[in-house]
């Protein structure tokens, strides 16, 4: 098994938003796209990310206490600023895969920015996507033992 980096198997371009994106339409763009994660850019910085999770925690939250239209109205206001996770782990491109499978294991979250030398997000990596590739391997080694 060849030693995979991070770069290999990162989505590339990631999806990002600005934090004064509204909810709404961030809860859009994931359902539109079939993500689950956003990392959150300002000024070209990596400030936050926040999850298909946050979105629904928000929704419901604002749910409890409101009828329809104060529920589509309020989450129009509120922006992914409020709900973004501000400490966000992060990885390079070059990267062995595994640094990546301990990062999201250590701190228990499903998605890593991956960025340049500069910072800037180059692209996401996610548990689906080391799934996939868990997945390849093992097809792999299954036609390897197959064959011997």
């Amino acid at each position: 098994m060849d030693k995979k980096q991070v770069g290999e198997i990162m989505t590339s371009p990631a999806i990002v938003v600005g934090p004064d994106m509204s909810v709404s339409a961030a809860n859009a763009l994931m359902r539109e796209k079939s993500i689950r994660h956003l990392p959150v850019v300002d000024k070209g910085r990596l400030v936050g990310i926040v999850s298909r999770g946050d979105l629904r925690e928000a929704t419901f939250t604002e749910a409890v206490n409101a009828d329809t239209y104060e529920l589509h109205f309020m989450l129009n206001r509120l922006t992914v600023e409020r709900l973004m996770t501000r400490r966000v782990y992060t990885i390079t491109a070059d990267a062995p895969l595994v640094q990546a499978v301990e990062l999201l294991n250590k701190h228990k979250i499903a998605s890593l920015p991956v960025v340049d030398a500069e910072g800037q997000v180059i692209g996401i990596i996610t548990e689906s996507d080391l799934l996939k590739t868990l997945a390849h391997y093992l097809r792999q080694l299954e036609a390897t033992a197959e064959a011997a």
